[in-house]
C-alpha cells in the first residue's frame, strides 16, 4: 500500500491547502506531520507569542484532522532525520508540502529534498501560503521589485486570483501510526502565566480565522480606508498572525472580501492592497535575503545607532513619557499585536527619536507579536529606519504628539492602555507635560511618578536623527 508524508510548517490548515489536495490525489494513506526543532530557524527561532499561538494552533489542526479519520502526528528534533526516519518506518515514497521562503527555509528544503532523494524518497513543494510565488514577479528588466506601487501593479496585471479549494472530506490513515511526541512535550507554553490578556483576544486555528473573516467582511471592511488608521476602533482585519500560521489562505481571504465580478470599492482596493505589502515582504526578503539582518540600502551600515539599554527598554516597557508611543508597546505586552498604524508611530519613535538600531526593535516585536512574520517584520522595520525596500525617507520623522492628535483624537485608545491617565482632558492626552499643574493634579497625576516625564524632547531628538543622516550621506560619499 503506498503512503504519503504531508509535512505541516506555518500552512496550519485543511481547507484550500494544495499540499494536502495533492497528498489525498496521490492515493493510500497520509500522514500528517509536524516536527519541532526551532534550531532549524536560528536567531528568528519562534518567540514567545509564536510559541503561545503555535501550541494552540497544532491542538486546532488535530482536532481537524480527528474530524476526517485522520490525526497530527508529532516529532522532535532534527528535521532532516526525523522525515527521513518517517518515511523509512510507514513506507511513504512521496512528501508533499508547502513552500517557505525565508532564508533558513530555503537552505533547508534543499537539504530536505536532497536527503529524501537519496533515500528514494519524492519531494514536492506548492506555493499555498501566499498569492504569488515571491520570485515570479519580475521587472520588465528581469530585476526584483524594490517599490511597491510597480511591484503591485504588475501582480495586478497577472489576471485573476485562482479560486481556493475546499478541504478533502477524508483522509485516510496508515493502518499503524509511526511514534511521537505529545503536544505538551514540546513546552511550547509560557513557564508562567503571562498569557491571560492574547488568551482573552485570540482563537488560534482555521475556525478563529475563519471568524475573524467574517467578522471583517461584514463590518470594518465597509470603512476600511478610514477605520484602519484609528487604533481605538476596530477597523482592521486581524487576520495577520492567522495568515503567518497558515490557519486561513490568502486566496480564502481574497475571494471571501472581493465580489465576484464586481467594481472593486476604494475601501476594498485598500485593503486588497494591504495584501499585497504581505506579497511585497516576501518578495523583497526572497531576493534579498540579507536583509533579515543587515540594511537593504549599504550606507546604512554606517549610520551611527546609539544604543542605550535604558532607553531600549523604557520604550519595551511602554515607558517613553509620550502617550500613544507607551500604549501601543502596552497593547503589544498584553496582547501580542499592537494596531498597524501605532506599528508605524512605536518603530519610527525607538530608530528616530532614540536612535537605537532598528533590528533591536524587529528582536522585540518578533518574542511579542503572535503574527511576528520575518518577510514582514524585516520590511516594516526596514521601511521605519529608512534603509530598506521603499523606505521612508529618513527626513520623515513622525511627531508622536501629533500622530497621536490625528489618530487618536479623542485619547481613547491611550486611556485604554495607559490608565494612569485616563482622567486628563482630550486636550493635553497626548502631551500631558504640557498641561496646567491643576489639570494634572484634578487628574492625579504627577508627572515623573505616576507617568514619566518625555524621555527625549521631540524637537531635539529631530534634529539629532538628521544629523545622523547626513554623516550617513557623508560616508556614502
Amino acid at each position: 500500500m503506498t503512503a504519503s508524508i504531508l509535512w505541516f510548517r506555518n500552512d496550519l490548515r485543511l481547507d484550500d491547502h494544495p499540499a494536502l489536495l495533492r497528498a489525498v490525489a496521490a492515493g493510500g494513506a497520509v500522514i500528517p506531520v509536524f516536527i519541532w526543532n526551532p534550531s532549524d530557524e536560528g536567531r528568528w527561532a519562534p518567540g514567545g507569542a509564536s510559541r503561545w499561538w503555535l501550541h494552540r494552533s497544532l491542538e486546532a489542526l488535530d482536532g481537524s484532522l480527528r474530524a476526517r479519520g485522520s490525526r497530527l502526528l508529532l516529532r522532535e528534533g532534527d528535521t532532516l532525520s526525523q522525515l527521513v526516519e518517517l518515511a523509512r518506518a510507514c513506507g511513504a515514497t512521496r512528501v508533499f508540502a508547502s513552500a517557505r521562503h525565508e532564508p533558513w527555509a530555503v537552505e533547508q528544503e534543499a537539504r530536505v529534498a536532497e536527503a529524501l532523494r537519496e533515500a528514494g524518497v519524492a519531494i514536492a513543494f506548492e506555493e499555498g501560503n501566499l498569492l504569488f510565488a515571491p520570485d515570479a514577479i519580475r521587472s520588465g528588466s528581469g530585476d526584483p521589485y524594490k517599490v511597491f506601487t510597480p511591484f503591485w501593479r504588475a501582480c495586478r496585471r497577472g489576471g485573476e486570483i485562482a479560486r481556493p479549494r475546499n478541504a478533502p472530506e477524508s483522509i485516510e490513515p496508515p493502518t499503524r501510526w509511526p511514534s511521537g511526541a505529545t503536544l505538551g512535550s514540546l513546552a511550547l507554553g509560557p513557564a508562567i502565566p503571562w498569557d491571560e490578556g492574547i488568551a482573552a483576544l485570540w482563537q488560534p486555528g482555521e475556525a478563529g480565522a475563519a471568524a475573524r473573516l467574517k467578522a471583517f467582511r461584514g463590518g470594518a471592511l465597509r470603512d476600511y480606508g478610514t477605520g484602519r488608521d484609528l487604533p481605538a476602533e476596530p477597523g482592521t482585519s486581524m487576520l495577520s498572525p492567522h495568515l503567518h500560521f497558515g490557519e486561513i489562505s490568502p486566496r480564502r481571504v481574497w475571494h471571501t472580501v472581493a465580489p465576484r465580478g464586481d467594481a472593486i470599492a476604494e475601501d476594498l482596493e485598500k485593503y486588497l492592497a494591504e495584501l499585497g505589502w504581505r506579497e511585497f515582504a516576501h518578495h523583497v526578503l526572497r531576493a534579498f535575503p540579507r536583509t533579515a539582518e543587515r540594511p537593504l540600502r549599504p550606507e546604512f551600515t554606517a549610520f551611527p545607532w546609539q544604543e542605550d539599554p535604558a532607553a531600549l527598554r523604557a520604550w519595551q516597557r511602554g515607558e517613553t513619557g509620550y502617550p500613544i508611543v507607551d500604549a501601543g508597546m502596552r497593547q503589544l505586552w498584553r496582547c501580542g499585536w499592537m494596531h498597524n498604524r501605532v506599528r508605524m508611530i512605536v518603530a519610527s519613535f525607538l530608530v528616530k527619536h532614540l536612535l537605537q538600531p532598528w533590528i533591536a526593535g524587529a528582536e522585540w516585536f518578533w518574542d511579542t507579536l503572535v503574527d511576528a512574520d520575518l518577510a514582514s517584520n524585516t520590511l516594516g522595520w526596514q521601511w521605519s529606519a529608512g534603509c530598506g525596500a521603499d523606505a521612508a525617507p529618513y527626513f520623515r520623522i513622525f511627531n508622536p504628539v501629533l500622530q497621536g492628535e490625528k489618530f487618536d483624537p479623542k485619547g481613547t485608545y491611550v486611556r485604554s492602555w495607559v490608565p494612569e491617565l485616563a482622567a486628563v482632558p482630550a486636550k493635553f492626552i497626548h502631551r500631558p507635560w504640557e498641561a496646567p499643574a491643576a489639570t494634572l493634579r484634578a487628574a492625579g497625576v504627577a508627572l515623573g511618578h505616576d507617568y514619566p516625564a518625555p524621555i527625549v524632547d521631540h524637537a531635539f531628538a529631530r534634529q539629532r536623527a538628521l544629523a545622523a543622516l547626513a554623516q550617513t550621506s557623508r560616508a556614502r560619499g
